[in-house]
Order: C-alpha cells, then sequence, then structure tokens
C-alpha cells in the first residue's frame, strides 16, 4: 500500500466485529502472551478498518484466524456467519521477522523485572520497528485481497504471532 494512512478511506461497514483464534493453533503461552492476544482483539474490535469491498462483499464481517499447512488462513464471514472468503498466506515470509520478535519480546520481559528505565524503552523501541515491520508485510501480503490500515494491520500481526507462538 502506497497511500499514507490518513488517505485510505473505508466505508463505514468496512469493520470487524468479532475475532476468533483457532484453540488448536495456539501453543501454552506465558501469561504475558495471552495478555497481549487478549489486548490485540479488544482493541481491534474497539477500532478496526477490514475491508472486502473489492471482491463485491460488504461488511461487517467476522475473522477466524488459524494456521494450516505452514499458512496463516483467515477465514472471513459476514455477520450472521456466512463464509465470504479464506485467504491462505504463507508464514514463510514472516519467519525472520516473528523469530526476532519472540527473542526480543522475551528480552522485554526480562527487563522489566529488572534493568533500568532507559535499558527498558531502548528494548521497547527495537520491539516496536519489528512489531512494525511486521505489520507492513502482513498489509503487502493482503494487498489485493483484503485492505487494512496500519492500526488494523498491528493489531493482526500480534495475534498472527499469537498462533505461531509454540513455547
Amino acid at each position: 500500500m502506497t497511500e499514507t494512512d490518513e488517505h485510505i478511506s473505508f466505508p463505514e461497514t468496512a469493520r470487524l466485529i468479532a475475532v476468533t483464534l483457532d484453540e488448536a493453533s495456539l501453543g501454552r503461552d506465558s501469561l504475558e502472551v495471552e495478555h497481549e492476544r487478549e489486548v490485540a482483539i479488544f482493541d481491534l474490535l474497539e477500532k478496526n478498518n477490514f475491508d472486502l469491498t473489492a471482491e463485491g462483499h460488504n461488511g461487517p464481517y467476522t475473522l477466524h484466524l488459524s494456521l494450516a499447512d505452514n499458512r496463516l488462513v483467515f477465514a472471513i464471514s459476514d455477520d450472521g456467519g456466512i463464509p465470504l472468503q479464506q485467504i491462505m498466506l504463507s508464514l514463510s515470509p514472516f519467519r525472520r521477522i516473528v523469530k526476532d520478535y519472540f527473542l526480543i519480546c522475551d528480552s522485554y520481559y526480562a527487563a522489566i523485572k529488572t534493568q533500568p528505565a532507559s535499558k527498558i524503552e531502548a528494548i521497547d523501541m527495537g520491539r516496536r520497528g519489528l512489531h512494525d515491520e511486521g505489520s507492513h508485510l502482513l498489509m503487502e501480503r493482503l494487498r489485493g485481497k483484503v485492505t487494512v490500515d496500519i492500526a488494523t494491520a498491528r493489531r493482526l500481526f500480534t495475534l498472527l504471532c499469537a498462533l505461531h507462538w509454540k513455547g
């Protein structure tokens, strides 16, 4: 997407009203990862821009995320539960970013227990940078299938990581 978020116009109905994660795809999470997943879903439902109108489908939408055959699966339905589209994205392009993101998150969670604020802030800047990189990659991979803004992509990237995390 070459436009900035301020220039993207979304129809009022271009939004998610429910997001679920495939329980079988979830690993055993730490409390921090589980909390981030819950916050991402809550924030995503509070405010998001998610548009399939280019595919001829009007929202609002429900989304079920899962992993299957090394792919991230977006199962998108209308607000009545009627399936509209299934999008499968290879996880391969995300591998390095997700791996690095998990490593820096581990460092961040360890640092907040013992390190000074300056060290925590530096680690958090790196964490946010990787998160932004993953979010932009997700927007790019969804291009032509579904349109999202960067805030929505950030929350979806958090959920991709939650599904990918098996630690």
